[in-house]
Order: C-alpha cells, then structure tokens, then sequence
C-alpha cells in the first residue's frame, strides 16, 4: 500500500523495498528501465553508477473504481501528471511519487491543483461535497499508484509466469 507524506507545503509517496538477494543495483536499474518502458513511462533521468531513475508521465484516470464501459456508468475522469524517481542499492530501491499535479475538467477550461492542495481541500475544506470530491480523486490516484507500485516490484522480482524463461 501507498502512503502519504507531508513535508511542509508539499505531499509525496514513498516507500523502500527489499528484493531478493543476488539482485543488485545494475538489474534493478535494468528492470525499472524495462518496466517503466513497458508502461509508456518517459525517462527523464538515469544513471545506473549513481542507481537513479527518474520517469515523468500523464495519466487519465477515473473516480470510479467501477467503470466497466457501459454507457450507464458514471464517468468522472480527470488528468494526473507526475514523476517517480527509483533509487537504488544492493538489494534493495526506493520509488518517490512526487511532483504531483491533477488536472480536473471545469465549464471554463482544467482546474490544475497539486497533491498538497488536493490533500487540502480533502482535508481542510469547509465544504462536504468539495472534500469528498477531494478525496475520491486521491483515492482514485492512490489506487492507481498501488497497482503500478506492486506490478514495479513484480518486474524487479522477476517471479511471475511472465518472466519465466522455459518457453
């Protein structure tokens, strides 16, 4: 799971994991580079003696957890832009989603507002239908971070059935 943090003014996800042993700095490089690229991620910075990656991305995303694509299903969609940097040591990386900005449709055009504004509203806001509002989007996000999260430590792992090399 994803957990929010809050440094002054701004918010982030972060998290360490430990990998196997035997897995070190140049795979996890290598398996994030493959991942990330797999999901259409762009690197924006890499440099495997200094184990970091950094990826930036823009991701529309829905509300609702629900939608399955029937016309009946309530559709609220909004746009979230973000980066995720990957640093890593022997056995084991830490991924920070930060730089977060969510774009939400209005009559007049995109309400851009950062995780930590988000975060605020959601929290201190004095209306209800704007916190819950609020709170649904980063839930949304969150979820979405949760899978991409696991399915980065998956690739890394190189457990599943996917990476089996007796084909």
């Amino acid at each position: 799971s994803v957990i929010l943090k809050i440094d002054g003014n701004s918010a982030y996800y972060q998290k360490t994991v430990k990998v196997d042993t035997g897995i070190g700095v140049g795979l996890i490089y290598l398996r994030t580079l493959q991942f990330m690229a797999a999901k259409n991620f762009q690197q924006t910075y890499g440099y495997e003696q200094e184990g970091k990656e950094i990826f930036t991305t823009t991701q529309d995303l829905n509300t609702n957890p629900f939608t399955i694509g029937n016309y009946s299903d309530n559709i609220d969609p909004f746009t979230v832009q973000f980066a995720v940097t990957v640093d890593m040591k022997k056995q084991r990386y830490r991924y920070t989603i930060h730089n977060v900005t969510f774009y939400r449709p209005t009559e007049t055009g995109n309400l851009r507002m950062s995780l930590y504004e988000m975060y605020l509203r959601a929290t201190n806001g004095d209306s209800r239908s704007i916190k819950k509002d609020s709170k649904k989007v980063i839930d949304a996000f969150e979820r979405y971070i949760s899978s991409l999260t696991a399915e980065l430590r998956e690739s890394i792992d190189h457990k599943a059935m996917i990476y089996n090399t007796k084909f």
